[in-house]
C-alpha cells in the first residue's frame, strides 16, 4: 500500500484533543463558488487544469439551478446559525462568466433573498468576455470584479492565451477599458497578477497601473517542497515592486499582498490568507456541488482540497471539523517548530497553506518560498520602521 500523501493532518491531527483543549471553530464567511467548470484560455500555470488534480473532467460544466439553490439555503443556514453580519460569496471557475447573464442574475437574486445577512458577490474573471451587456448586467447586480492579468502583452503572452496559442492581452485591455469607464468604475475590484520572475517586475508593475486598478493582488506561483517554484528570485522581484510603491509619492493602488504586510507590522489584524496567523474562512463549491477546501490545495495531490461533503446532504458546519479546515484555523500551532522560532512568524503565518505540502508527510512545513517570504517581510519592516523613526524624531518636543 502506498503512504497517505498528507498524514498531516488527515491522519495525525486529533481533531477531538484540538477541540478539547478549547480551540473553537471559526465559521466560514467566504463562499468561493464554481460556477462554471471549463475556461476560454488555457493558462499554463492554472492550478485547476495544469497541476496534480484533474478532477474538473469529471464536474459538470455549469452548475445546475437545483444545486444553485441548496447552495443558496446552506449559505442562509450557516449565515443564521452563526449570526453572521455578513458574508462574501466569490464567483469562480473555469471562466465564471461563462455561465450566462441570466444565470448569474438568477443566482445573486436567490442569495440576497435568502440569506439573513448582508451578501457581497464579486467575480474573478480572465477578463475576456468583459463587455457593455455583461457588464450592464454585473452593475446592476452590485457584482464587483476582479480581473487576472500578468502585466503588458509580452508577460501576459507567456502564460495566458487561447488554446489556439493566441495572446489574450488585447481582449483584456479592450475589457478593462470598459471596466474602468464612468459606467463600471465602481464595480471595478482591482487586478490579480501572477508572479513571473521571468518578467521585468518594474514593467510589469507599470503595465498593471496603465488600467487604474483600485487594487493589485501579487500571487506567488503555485508551488510546494515536492514541485518546487519555476525560477528563483522572488524576494527581488517583490521587493523591486514594493519600494516602487512604497516610495510613490501619493498612493498609485493598493498592493494587498504590502498593505496586509504593514498591518501585521504594526500589530493589526490582517485578512489575506496566506499571511499571519489568522484563521482561515474560506469554503469552496464546485459546479456539482461538493464541498471543498482551498482549492489552490489541487495543485498539491489529487484528492488534496476534498471534503467527502455535498450541498446537498451537508451543512457548512459539517466540513468546520474536517482536519483540513481545523488545520488551516489553528495558526501557530499548525506550524513546524522552525516557523514558530521565526522573529516574523506572526506576519508570514508560515505562508500559504498548499506551499507547506511535502509528498508522504504533508502540510507542517514551513512555506517552500520560506526564504523569499523572510527577506521581503524584513525589508518591508525595516522600511516602514525606519519612517516611524524619522516620524517619531519629528513630532518629539525639542
Amino acid at each position: 500500500m502506498s503512504p497517505h500523501p498528507a498524514p498531516w493532518p488527515l491522519l495525525n491531527l486529533d481533531v477531538a484533543a484540538v477541540r478539547g483543549a478549547g480551540h473553537e471553530p471559526v465559521p466560514f464567511q467566504q463562499f468561493i463558488v464554481k460556477v462554471h467548470s471549463r475556461c476560454n484560455l488555457s493558462c499554463s500555470y492554472c492550478y485547476v487544469y495544469e497541476m496534480a488534480d484533474q478532477a474538473w473532467r469529471q464536474q459538470p460544466k455549469r452548475m445546475s439551478r437545483p444545486v444553485a439553490a441548496k447552495m443558496a439555503e446552506r449559505i442562509a443556514e450557516h449565515a443564521r446559525r452563526h449570526d453572521l453580519p455578513s458574508v462574501e460569496v466569490i464567483l469562480h471557475g473555469g471562466e465564471p462568466l461563462l455561465a450566462g447573464r441570466q444565470w448569474l442574475t438568477d443566482l445573486a437574486s436567490a442569495l440576497r433573498a435568502r440569506v439573513p445577512a448582508q451578501v457581497n458577490i464579486g467575480v474573478q474573471t480572465n477578463g475576456t468576455l468583459l463587455r457593455p451587456p455583461l457588464l450592464d448586467t454585473l452593475a446592476e447586480l452590485g457584482i464587483r470584479v476582479g480581473v487576472s492579468l500578468d502585466g503588458d502583452a509580452e508577460a501576459t503572452g507567456r502564460h495566458r492565451v487561447y488554446a489556439n496559442g493566441r495572446n489574450s492581452y488585447a481582449d483584456v485591455a479592450d475589457g478593462l477599458a470598459l471596466l474602468d469607464s464612468p459606467g463600471y468604475r465602481d464595480i471595478y475590484a482591482g487586478l490579480l497578477c501572477t508572479v513571473d520572475v521571468g518578467n521585468d517586475p518594474l514593467a510589469t508593475y507599470e503595465a498593471l497601473l496603465r488600467f487604474r486598478p483600485p487594487a493589485i493582488d501579487l500571487l506567488l506561483p503555485h508551488a510546494n517542497w515536492s514541485c518546487p517554484p519555476p525560477g528563483s528570485g522572488y524576494a527581488d522581484w517583490l521587493i523591486a515592486v514594493f519600494d516602487r510603491w512604497y516610495g510613490a509619492p501619493a498612493q498609485e493602488t493598493r498592493i494587498r499582498m504590502f498593505s496586509e504586510m504593514i498591518q501585521l507590522i504594526l500589530g493589526q489584524p490582517g485578512a489575506v490568507e496566506g499571511l499571519g496567523l489568522q484563521p482561515s474562512t474560506l469554503v469552496v463549491i464546485e459546479t456539482d456541488g461538493t464541498i471543498k477546501q482551498l482549492d489552490s490545495l489541487s495543485s498539491a495531490y489529487p484528492g488534496a482540497a476534498d471534503t467527502g461533503r455535498h450541498v446537498l446532504t451537508d451543512s457548512f458546519d459539517a466540513v468546520l471539523d474536517h482536519p483540513t479546515t481545523v488545520a488551516r484555523q489553528l495558526g501557530a500551532q499548525a506550524l513546524p517548530a522552525e516557523c514558530q522560532a521565526c522573529p516574523v512568524m506572526t506576519i508570514c503565518g508560515g505562508g500559504l497553506y498548499p506551499h507547506r505540502y511535502r509528498a508522504g508527510s504533508g502540510f507542517r512545513h514551513r512555506s517552500v518560498y520560506c526564504a523569499d517570504l523572510l527577506r521581503l517581510i524584513t525589508h518591508v519592516r525595516d522600511r516602514v520602521g525606519a519612517d516611524l523613526n524619522l516620524l517619531t524624531t519629528a513630532l518629539s518636543p525639542r
